[in-house]
């Protein structure tokens, strides 16, 4: 019996090779295509994961990676009693969600509502200055929303005119949220409904004659044929959303922010970043980078398997 279990199986490996093999024979073109990818993620994702070391130790770079001393767990438990630490947990969280929320669905409407409009020169118009911005440099964009926001901008100077209050709106606390979701969800709305586009055009156009003979109106239709028809496109982006929670983009805050409003706007990355670079605590920086990014790995391992167990849809 064993010796028949044996035989199967070498049996079933020799067809798994040679299956392989002819595959390769087949279409090793694509897998020459493939290489330079595996090169770029292994260089450039794979090999830095080494320098996670540096959270353990109290790093120098004059003694490298084995010659700095080894010192634990005491960047995380310097970090997690650190009085800054439950505001920065605060400020990522509470930007991070706030946009998830208004930033997330923006571009699903947009699609629809572009998916809607018949008029093909509406259509592109509506396209391209939605789309303009997301090629923008962030660096420009910045520097746009300070102007617009300063007491001699358009609105700043709308402001002022309808609360009496003149001063740049980046200077209040209370202000920096709205502006930076909103500047956000302009960046990037146009860009991210190109997908969503996509997913719409592969809807069957028989489902809607079917809808429009039983007399179904518009909205009817929306809510029971397309968006259902996207809900695989939905679901998948929004997993890989809630994967990157934890990382609110620091280039734009920093751009952004100022002294005045650090009590709402400094996020984990722009804390690491001042770490590493104004005060060269690289352990500790990168403490706290390694302690974000497990953060968004648990994630986004939860929402897949969420979405795995109640809606069939996941990533792996």
């Amino acid at each position: 019996m064993m010796n028949k279990r044996a035989a199967r199986t070498a049996i079933s490996q020799k067809t798994k090779q040679g299956s392989w093999r002819r595959d390769f024979h087949k279409n090793w073109k694509l897998y020459l295509m493939v290489i330079p990818v595996l090169m770029f993620y292994a260089m450039f994702c794979y090999k830095p994961m080494y320098g996670a070391l540096i959270a353990f130790q109290n790093f120098s770079p004059r003694l490298g990676f084995w010659g700095s001393e080894w010192i634990g767990f005491d960047n995380f438990v310097h970090f997690f009693t650190s009085p800054d630490f439950p505001k920065l947990l605060k400020n990522t969280l509470t930007i991070s969600i706030t946009t998830l929320i208004f930033g997330f669905p923006a571009p699903i409407l947009l699609a629809l509502f572009l998916n809607e409009v018949k008029n093909v020169h509406v259509k592109k118009f509506v396209q391209t200055t939605t789309y303009l911005p997301h090629f923008i440099s962030v660096v420009v964009v910045c520097g746009m929303v300070k102007i617009f926001v300063s007491p001699q901008g358009i609105i700043g100077m709308l402001v002022g005119a309808l609360t009496g209050n003149n001063s740049n709106l980046l200077m209040n606390p209370k202000l920096f949220l709205p502006i930076y979701v909103i500047s956000e969800i302009w960046q990037s709305v146009g860009w991210d409904s190109i997908i969503y586009l996509a997913a719409l055009s592969a809807v069957d156009t028989e489902q809607y004659e079917a809808a429009d003979i039983d007399g179904a109106g518009r909205f009817s239709k929306i809510f029971y044929i397309t968006l259902p028809s996207i809900q695989t496109t939905t679901i998948t982006l929004f997993i890989l959303a809630l994967g990157r929670v934890m990382n609110v983009g620091y280039e734009k805050i920093m751009l952004l922010y100022n002294p005045a409003i650090y009590e709402t706007s400094d996020v984990i990355s722009t804390y690491v970043y001042r770490l590493g670079f104004e005060t060269q605590n690289w352990g500790f920086s990168t403490a706290v980078g390694l302690f974000n990014s497990v953060c968004n790995l648990a994630l986004i391992v939860g929402a897949n398997t969420i979405s795995k167990k109640y809606k069939n849809v996941s990533l792996w």
